[in-house]
């Protein structure tokens, strides 16, 4: 467990959702050497299993930007990282970041940092008021149909915004960066050659590029200063499983999510 208490201040703050990939989708591509890049930061045993607070995006995180991440997949009264200041709560100790905001990127910008979201699924879209709660929360907001769902470049095109965005601010302005990739999300079946359909391979084969893509951003980050990095799902989803398909249901497949944190040196 980091310490979020001594952390933030001195280094900047990445927090990528993977929106819609599966625990168990993930942790096989580890396995078997797949995704390499995103690889170089788990353990030796792979991805962390834990439980989602919400079986789809909207409700997942508002969870996150109050400090619930996903639960570790375990029995105890486990740490968070961050939290807003709430009597009574059992889960933070002196090394949990406590804010008193109602809201993740509202405590770090109270604490100075400059917060920016790059949008992926429809929650994030600002194409409606419901679209636009979760980018209201953060000082700079970024969304278009190419960092969406339907485009098939989407990751790429996030990551290239994301570096344009870090260059632009000096370096001694402590950052949050929120990315929400849409890539893993439906439709996924073009991640696939001569394929018509979303499966469980394209939903793997998605994984695959977004791997691809994540060593541009990480040495942008690198280039200012130590950043603590959240990499974690929202939700998995359903293709069959005991009838289902698709998420915002009760199913093992949808709760159980891929879960790491660490710390990038600067270089």
């Amino acid at each position: 467990m980091l310490n979020t208490h001594t952390l933030i201040g001195s280094h900047d703050l990445l927090f990528i959702t993977l929106d819609t990939l599966r625990y168990d989708v993930a942790q096989e591509l580890f396995r078997q050497g797949r995704i390499p890049n995103i690889a170089r930061y788990l353990p030796p045993t792979g991805w962390e299993e834990r439980h989602s607070p919400a079986s789809f995006t909207y409700a997942a995180h508002h969870a996150f930007f109050a400090g619930f991440l996903p639960t570790p997949a375990h029995p105890g009264r486990h740490t968070r990282l961050f939290a807003a200041r709430f009597p009574g709560s059992e889960t933070t100790t002196e090394t949990t970041l406590i804010f008193d905001a109602p809201d993740l990127p509202g405590g770090l910008a109270q604490l100075g940092y400059h917060t920016i979201c790059i949008g992926g699924v429809g929650f994030f879209n600002k194409q409606s008021p419901l679209g636009s709660v979760l980018p209201s929360l953060f000082q700079e907001s970024h969304w278009n149909p190419s960092l969406g769902v339907t485009d098939p470049n989407s990751t790429e095109h996030q990551v290239a915004l994301a570096c344009e965005r870090l260059q632009a601010l000096p370096r001694e302005q402590r950052i949050f960066l929120f990315i929400n990739i849409s890539a893993l999300h439906q439709p996924n079946y073009f991640y696939l050659p001569n394929n018509q359909q979303d499966t469980l391979a394209s939903h793997a084969a998605a994984l695959v590029y977004v791997d691809a893509q994540l060593p541009a951003l990480f040495s942008a980050v690198q280039r200012r200063v130590p950043t603590l990095v959240i990499l974690c799902s929202d939700h998995g989803t359903a293709y069959g499983e005991d009838g289902y398909y698709g998420h915002r249901v009760a199913h093992p497949v949808v709760w159980t999510v891929p879960y790491t944190e660490f710390v990038l040196p600067s270089s």
